[in-house]
């Protein structure tokens, strides 16, 4: 295997000059360079590129810690992340926690070991106060809203994205409303919102009418059977393809639902969704780690009535 050694003794440069020529450092006498490419390309020398970006102190690599990759929510902010690291030639990896806290831990730990230049959270696991001692390593970006940290931010307005769906379900008449709602252990504070926002707009609203633990496309199928044992008329779902399957597999009187993210199949079953426009909270929460900007952006949703 050829080294720089090598390249160095055929060439009678020193093994710094042809360092320089690799990272493309300037200052280096174009006839050198030029003699030194021209032995490389002979000797099909490929350059270590992990090492060339350190040397220029980056990786060229981000972490996107992710919880799972079955739900159209993280699909969706994915989307917007990797189309703009492509633009930058960024390598994503994806750091698949399933909400495990010592997981993500390991996650933060890699990071401060530089295998990242830094971390976009689209779901956190553990207290905000654990990141604060990693933001020293890079930036790190949270797909939240973080009020206690001096952190960059791209998230979504949930709270005014959930107030006017179950509004508008008021304004229909419904009195009596479901939700579909994630992990039952250590609820996050989205589901803990929208809990709060149903009290406060039905005051008659039952916690027993809560399906919890919903991730993923196929959970809409234990939700229809869920929601023929507690009627409802109308389901507040987070996520088109949970709404779709209830649809599609509640035997009893069909309940309104509301599903989230404006999907294909919304438009093809023709039911209410809200377009919480994840594709750009991904793009810009790449560019906020890649500038480096310290900034806190949230961004509006749009509810679409079918």
């Amino acid at each position: 295997m050829t080294t720089i050694r090598d390249i160095a003794k055929i060439t009678g440069y020193s093994v710094s000059t042809i360092s320089r020529v690799i990272n493309e450092f300037p200052y280096v006498d174009e006839e050198k360079r030029q003699k030194v490419l021209a032995i490389m390309d002979e000797l099909n020398y490929v350059p270590n590129r992990l090492a060339q970006n350190l040397s220029h102190g980056e990786t060229k690599h981000v972490g996107v810690v992710i919880p799972f990759l079955n739900a159209s929510y993280y699909n969706q902010l994915l989307k917007g992340i990797m189309s703009e690291a492509f633009k930058y030639t960024y390598k994503v990896t994806l750091l698949p926690t399933n909400h495990d806290p010592q997981l993500e831990m390991n996650y933060l730990k890699e990071f401060a070991q530089k295998s990242f230049d830094g971390l976009i959270i689209s779901s956190r696991s553990n207290p905000t106060k654990v990141f604060k001692e990693y933001l020293k390593y890079g930036p790190i970006v949270f797909c939240e809203d973080i009020a206690e940290l001096p952190v960059a931010t791209s998230y979504i307005d949930l709270e005014a994205s959930l107030s006017e769906t179950m509004l508008y379900l008021k304004d229909l008449g419904m009195k009596k409303i479901g939700l579909t709602l994630g992990r039952s252990h250590d609820i996050s504070r989205n589901s803990r919102l929208a809990v709060k926002l149903a009290h406060e707009i039905f005051p008659t609203f039952d916690e027993k009418n809560i399906f919890w633990d919903c991730c993923d496309a196929e959970d809409g199928i234990q939700a229809a059977a869920f929601f023929e044992k507690h009627p409802v008329e109308a389901i507040v779902v987070n996520g088109d393809d949970v709404a779709a399957n209830i649809l599609l597999h509640h035997k009893g009187k069909k309940p309104i639902v509301v599903g989230r993210e404006n999907l294909l199949v919304s438009e093809v079953l023709q039911f209410s969704t809200v377009d919480h426009h994840l594709k750009e909270c991904g793009e810009t929460a790449f560019r906020l780690f890649h500038t480096g900007s310290i900034q806190q952006i949230r961004h509006p949703h749009t509810f679409i009535k079918r």
